[in-house]
């Protein structure tokens, strides 16, 4: 296979008209996505929980293929896993050197077990590599709309405790000095992010999953420190990750999961090199 043909392979857009209509629902679903990653993805780069997200995935990514495996539906598997792994790390990942020390233990744990369960399933081979990389057209009706109320449920749950947990984020001692009870507010934030990583495996997959909640937040982080500005861009950036890379998939034969994180990754690096920039200006200054 030469170079024209594997442009061929990623970018054919014959018919495209035609292939819109199929991919209408992850359309939708990708636009909510993009809201709910570049929420909560400021407050999982303000609390360093970055390598977190992953351990969370890969128990959720083993909940949808046990769900898978027996027949159950992948989305509540999805959402059991990354609950199991949240409360683990919730409860016993108080500070960061062992929160980190325990998604290591249980990220390989989790993906083990997913690859397990989808070794012995015997269905459709697009199923078992959706899970892991993405499938465009694999949201119908019923599976948009769990995402829409389970999407409801985080950017509402965020909302309610936005300013006690910006707080916490910023200053934990201090905020746990002013009457803030961190403790269990770290855990309920460890819920919504179960559940924001549920729902995100379902379009872009486990091991991707970062390139939606972590880089658009980590860009728009780059590019402003005022916290309005930086979340109207984080969920900018989102947005045309995800949106993006469904668009650009359905043009080629590849997975949407190699869209959505080149485009992150271009953000990312345009976005560094708008900070390399102006970083001297500052110092001028």
């Amino acid at each position: 296979m030469d170079f024209s043909d594997l442009i061929e392979k990623a970018f054919n857009f014959q018919d495209y008209g035609l292939l819109l209509p199929l991919v209408t629902n992850s359309l939708i679903a990708g636009a909510v996505l993009g809201v709910v990653g570049g929420l909560i993805g400021i407050f999982i780069m303000m609390r360093d929980m970055a390598f977190a997200v992953h351990g969370i995935a890969e128990l959720s990514f083993a909940g949808a293929a046990f769900a898978l495996l027996i027949g159950a539906d992948v989305v509540t598997g999805s959402v059991f896993g990354s609950m199991i792994a949240a409360l683990i790390l919730g409860i016993l990942g108080t500070r960061a050197r062992d929160r980190n020390s325990i998604t290591g233990v249980l990220m390989p744990f989790g993906l083990g077990l997913g690859i397990l369960f989808l070794s012995l399933y015997e269905g459709r081979s697009a199923n078992k590599f959706g899970l892991l990389t993405g499938q465009i057209v694999a949201v119908d009706d019923v599976q948009l709309t769990g995402m829409l109320v389970l999407s409801a449920v985080v950017v509402i749950a965020l909302l309610v405790i936005w300013r006690p947990l910006t707080f916490a984020s910023v200053d934990p001692v201090v905020a746990n000095a002013r009457g803030v009870r961190t403790a269990g507010l770290s855990i309920v934030f460890m819920m919504i992010l179960a559940l924001a990583v549920a729902v995100t495996i379902q379009v872009v997959g486990a091991l991707l999953v970062l390139a939606l909640l972590i880089t658009p937040a980590a860009a728009a982080m780059r590019v402003s420190s005022n916290p309005v500005i930086t979340v109207v861009l984080s969920i900018v950036f989102a947005e045309l990750a995800v949106v993006g890379g469904i668009l650009l998939a359905l043009a080629g034969s590849l997975p949407i999961s190699p869209y959505v994180t080149t485009i992150s990754f271009v953000i990312y690096v345009v976005c560094r090199g708008i900070e390399a920039v102006r970083s001297p200006r500052r110092h001028q200054v």
